[in-house]
């Protein structure tokens, strides 16, 4: 047997780390797709075989929250990429939800795995970055007059809930789209 060299274990640190990302992007995409997708499926798309996976992750659980934990850390750096992008800040604040609304839908159909202690942690976790990023949001449309000042952002999360209960279809996004324009008039008035 012979031993590893330091730079043989970096170089397969360095490649374990890239697989775990893989395995977490893939299965986000197929987790949106179908929440009871089998795990040799994310593998697959991966490019990993499944002792990889397992080795990375040994449950169904710690797949799901690992794709839900990636999507938490994604919130507070999205809020100023969508800010840029966009020409007012109402439609960052529309585009932003969105996107949190498809990250959320990823929970939908997943089961057990998001009401164990694991993911209640994580979830009771991510209100904090998500109020911060939605206050950023509420911030820049107060200063471009589309929002009054005084709303608490958490109590805008609750509101824009509505958005990862809609149906996943053409229908759904209408309705979604109905539902936002409602909220900006109700936002557009100071909080009592």
């Amino acid at each position: 047997m012979t031993a590893e060299t330091p730079a043989t274990y970096g170089t397969q640190r360095r490649a374990a780390a890239q697989n775990r990302i893989a395995i977490i992007d893939a299965a986000r995409e197929l987790f949106t797709e179908n929440p009871l997708v089998p795990l040799n499926d994310v593998a697959k798309r991966a490019g990993v075989g499944a002792g990889t996976l397992y080795r990375h992750f040994p449950t169904r659980e710690d797949l799901i929250l690992a794709a839900y934990q990636r999507d938490i850390d994604r919130l507070s750096i999205t809020v100023d990429e969508v800010l840029a992008r966009n020409s007012s800040a109402k439609e960052a604040f529309i585009e932003w939800f969105d996107v949190l609304a498809a990250s959320i839908k990823i929970k939908h159909g997943l089961g057990d795995a998001l009401h164990s202690a694991a993911a209640q942690s994580m979830v009771a976790s991510a209100w904090g970055p998500a109020s911060e990023a939605v206050g950023r949001l509420v911030d820049a449309c107060v200063a471009e007059g589309t929002i009054a000042p005084g709303h608490d952002p958490s109590d805008i999360i609750m509101l824009m809930s509505f958005l990862w209960r809609v149906a996943p279809d053409e229908a759904g996004e209408a309705q979604g789209r109905r539902l936002i324009a409602t909220v900006f008039s109700g936002l557009q008035a100071s909080p009592e």
